[in-house]
């Protein structure tokens, strides 16, 4: 089956604890089991994965290339307005198709969330659609791969 990379970045382990209001009530683990039942309805596999640590989202983001992930999907937390690693690491898988996600829309909130240093390498950024962004993602690198 083919599989999809979805990536969490640092506190996304933290939903349904942090800032509720923001980020809803669902855990960490009911995302995850959203995003296995999405991909299977695409008739793809979802590989979910989290880390609070910079180097192994960067490791990650090489294996989905070196293990031909259709693509990636990744919610880079906080990363996605400091770090460069990430950046060249979305940059260096290319062609493979990346989509950042955000739960909230990064745009209406504080000033330096406006910064992604990872958008302008990746297939689109989806902001503030919830769960629902995930999918969307996933939608976006099958329409992708579709047209090639």
């Amino acid at each position: 089956m083919k599989k999809i990379m979805v990536l969490n970045g640092p506190n996304l382990n933290m939903l349904g604890i942090r800032e509720k209001n923001l980020y809803g009530k669902g855990s960490y683990e009911d995302l995850v089991a959203f995003l296995k039942e999405e991909a299977g309805k695409r008739g793809i596999e979802a590989d979910c994965r989290q880390s609070n640590h910079e180097g192994d989202l960067v490791d990650w983001i090489q294996e989905a290339y070196f293990s031909h992930m259709l693509g990636v999907v990744i919610n880079p937390g906080a990363y996605t307005h400091t770090s460069i690693a990430l950046a060249d690491a979305v940059k260096a898988i290319a062609p493979v198709p990346v989509v950042e996600v955000h739960i909230t829309d990064i745009s209406s909130r504080e000033d330096f969330r406006h910064i992604s240093y990872e958008a302008p390498y990746c297939l689109t950024q989806i902001k503030g659609h919830g769960w629902a962004g995930y999918a969307e993602g996933m939608d976006a690198i099958l329409k992708a791969e579709n047209e090639h």
